[in-house]
């Protein structure tokens, strides 16, 4: 790899710490291709991604946290990565149950540095989805409570209206 390669690499992956909500380390030794294909489609079914990354080059987009992170970056290394902090997380822990090839070193998530423990509890939390519907539901709930105690008196008079129509023709 050339030095003009290197530098537009280490670019690439500065902008994909900065922007990835976490970053799953993991070591791939054993994973077959099929076993990393399969990854790859269930993470981009997530909107999460996986690359391969040299590392020296992950440690020199870090600059900043490289001391910290040097522990993570041994060995064959695959990050997986995503806009949110669970998707890629969620994945990676389901996959590496099921693949014993894949196992989970740490994480990055912003400038702090995961253990593989880490990881797990925040595969453990709720998609970003979900949490979005937890709170429609939150809000919606007031109103729909509202509404019911409203249409609850007309409710009431209609029946004594029809109870007294069935008293008047019996």
């Amino acid at each position: 790899m050339d030095r003009a390669t290197k530098s537009e690499t280490i670019e690439e992956l500065r902008g994909l710490f900065a922007e990835a909500g976490a970053v799953v380390v993991t070591h791939y030794e054993g994973l077959t291709v099929r076993d990393t294909e399969d990854l790859r489609a269930k993470l981009r079914a997530q909107g999460a991604r996986l690359r391969m990354v040299k590392n020296t080059l992950a440690l020199k987009a870090l600059n900043g946290t490289a001391e910290a992170a040097a522990s993570l970056f041994t060995g064959p290394v695959a990050i997986a990565y995503g806009p949110d902090a669970v998707s890629a997380a969620k994945v990676a822990t389901q996959f590496a149950k099921d693949n014993e090839a894949l196992k989970i070193i740490g994480g990055l998530m912003g400038e702090q540095i995961l253990d593989a423990k880490a990881v797990e509890a925040l595969a453990k939390l709720p998609s970003l989805d979900a949490l979005r519907g937890k709170l429609l539901g939150l809000i919606n709930a007031p109103a729909t409570r509202i509404a019911g105690v409203l249409q609850a008196p007309a409710g009431q008079v209609a029946r004594v209206i029809s109870a007294y129509s069935e008293k008047a023709a019996a």
